[in-house]
């Protein structure tokens, strides 16, 4: 018979694929780096308890998954209300270690960008984007973008030359984003996803935007966004997927939309327009080449 820690590891396998070391039982949060996860990370997360039903949480801070396991059912009441503590123990634990990488990260971003320059007008991706700089800053050759929650700088996403993007490691996203213009009451407040739309979006309009940075973030941006400006009239600006099975940009922007009773908005595209275009900054830089 395989011991917990084994039993344990075949589980936590089954979700992340191989793993070349065994779980601590020792009740305490332990971190460790997610097999396909950018090399140095820890987005990982365990807790095992070997006395009494062998039980245990673990899950990806980055997935945001949890899951939990136990060696075997519980054979009485006694034995239930045990695991159900250790799997609330596992969550407070979760929750503290949580909210612990989201200050350390909140605190980096706002160093960052303190210390940043104004970003280069023609950095490569502005260039390539055809937009102003809107306020960004700039580290190296990133951009700085910043994210906010509630008016406070809580992350950046860093955009490099190549135009690949990267959040500081555990910093908040869920609920959070980064604006364009002043929001104001009764006035139209787009939602979108990246921060090139949004871009756009404002250049085009002169509305306050508010970029979500990717589909998932929509909808929880747009509760927090409405929550805090109940009398703004919010418009999600979707992207277009249409390459993509499921259309995840058009599904998350209707769900957002209805979850916010706001509206909705998704790029008009001419018959003569390419098929890979999905978004509001896609159709502007293909409407500047005509």
């Amino acid at each position: 018979m395989n011991s917990p820690a084994i039993a344990f590891r075949d589980a936590m396998q089954n979700t992340f694929g191989l793993l070349d070391w065994l779980p601590i039982a020792d009740g305490s949060i332990h971190r460790f780096h997610v097999p396909g996860d950018k090399t140095g990370t820890r987005n990982g997360w365990y807790l095992l308890f070997a006395d009494g039903i062998a039980s245990g949480c673990y899950g990806s801070w980055k997935a945001s998954t949890s899951h939990t396991w136990s060696s075997r059912e519980p054979a009485n009441t006694a034995e239930a209300e045990q695991v159900r503590q250790r799997v609330e123990q596992a969550r407070r634990q979760r929750q503290a270690e949580q909210h612990q990488r989201q200050q350390s990260a909140a605190e980096y971003a706002n160093r960052l960008w303190r210390d940043a320059r104004r970003a280069d007008p023609e950095h490569p991706y502005l260039t390539r984007k055809g937009l102003r700089t809107h306020g960004l800053r700039q580290r190296g050759d990133a951009l700085l973008v910043p994210l906010s929650r509630d008016g406070v700088l809580v992350n950046l996403q860093r955009i490099y030359l190549d135009g690949s993007k990267r959040f500081l490691s555990g910093g908040m996203v869920k609920g959070c984003c980064s604006t364009l213009g002043a929001i104001t009451a009764g006035q139209p407040l787009y939602i979108c996803e990246g921060w090139a739309t949004g871009a756009s979006i404002h250049e085009e309009t002169g509305a306050a935007v508010a970029c979500a940075m990717n589909a998932g973030n929509l909808r929880p941006a747009a509760l927090a966004l409405r929550e805090k400006h109940p009398h703004a009239s919010i418009i999600i600006a979707g992207d277009d997927d249409r390459q993509t099975e499921g259309n995840p940009g058009r599904t998350a922007a209707n769900a957002a939309a209805v979850a916010v009773g706001g509206l909705v908005v998704f790029p008009l595209w001419p018959q003569d327009a390419p098929a890979d275009l999905t978004d509001f900054n896609d159709l502007a830089n293909w409407r500047a080449a005509q």
